[in-house]
């Protein structure tokens, strides 16, 4: 069976300064994950891969690079799901890990839970030997944050800037017929210490089902959870529309009833994909078969033949 993923790296008003290197991040990350796929791999092993490696890539709001809370800490939250069991794990605001969505997956193969939080997601951290690392604020993050102290701004307006920030994710079909996702974030720039998004809450940052497809959301958080974005767009998708038609229809009404932008990634158990948008800008890549496709800007496709 032809293997296909798909990565993307945030939908936001992406500056021109960041724009070039969020879209050599996607392409770099999904060439990566297409290996494990084409080696053989599953599409759970993919989309770990893809993300971790935006996680370690500090142009994207997910672990190294992560935006800071009011306190000036980093609190990451992440998911992963695997289509073919429905298993899922996932974490939320903890601190000092790399790679959240590694933790996740050691919540989802190593406990009974689906989500652990805050202290004790970190205690689980430690307990399983998972790394800790103190090196995740940039410089760049913690100017951006000194300056934004300075102004009382709220979150949504903070979004609606350039200086949104957003999430990092990936979803993959492999050669079984198996599908997975995986999402990442540090969440909104300025977020009340605590505030989860919807990142790594089922159903909303993203959705994992062999029966319907897989499908990773970014943009406004709080918007994306009132309208379980990642299952509304898979709803779409079991009434019979394409990837790409269901998640327009989805992040439209998103639109009109909670006036809330954002994106997200769709793969189907039969390998048609979508990467799709209502922010100024989303980096995304895919690869399905030996073409490799991105975009930044709406409505914007470029191609390439892997060698």
């Amino acid at each position: 069976m032809k293997t296909a993923i798909v990565v993307h790296g945030g939908a936001w008003a992406i500056p021109d300064a960041l724009a070039e290197a969020s879209v050599a991040g996607v392409k770099a990350v999904v060439r990566a994950g297409d290996a494990v796929l084409k080696n053989g791999g599953s599409a759970l092993d993919a989309v770990e891969k893809a993300v971790s490696a935006l996680e370690d890539d500090p142009v994207f709001d997910a672990g190294h690079g992560a935006v800071l809370n009011t306190d000036g800490e980093v609190e990451l939250d992440s998911i992963i799901m695997d289509g073919k069991t429905l298993a899922t794990g996932a974490v939320s605001s903890v601190r000092n890990i790399a790679n959240p969505v590694s933790l996740a997956r050691a919540v989802m193969e190593k406990t009974e839970h689906v989500m652990l939080t805050d202290r004790g997601a970190n205690m689980f951290a430690e307990r399983i030997g998972f790394p800790a690392a103190h090196d995740l604020v940039t410089e760049l993050e913690r100017k951006e944050w000194e300056h934004y102290k300075k102004y009382v701004i709220g979150v949504k307006e903070l979004f609606n800037s350039q200086w949104g920030h957003d999430t990092v994710g990936a979803v993959a079909l492999d050669s079984f017929g198996n599908v997975a996702c995986a999402t990442s974030t540090g969440g909104i720039r300025n977020k009340m210490v605590g505030r989860v998004g919807d990142s790594p809450i089922i159903g909303s940052g993203g959705y994992a089902d062999n029966r319907s497809g897989a499908v990773s959301c970014t943009g406004h958080g709080e918007s994306i959870l009132k309208v379980t974005l990642a299952r509304l767009i898979l709803f779409h998708m079991e009434q019979g529309k394409s990837a790409v038609v269901a998640a327009d229809t989805s992040l439209q009404y998103m639109g009109e009833r909670v006036q809330g932008g954002g994106g997200a990634i769709v793969v189907s158990p039969t390998g048609d994909w979508a990467a799709r948008f209502t922010t100024p800008r989303m980096a995304w890549a895919s690869v399905k078969g030996d073409v490799l496709c991105y975009g930044l800007n709406s409505d914007e496709e470029f191609k390439e033949t892997l060698k």
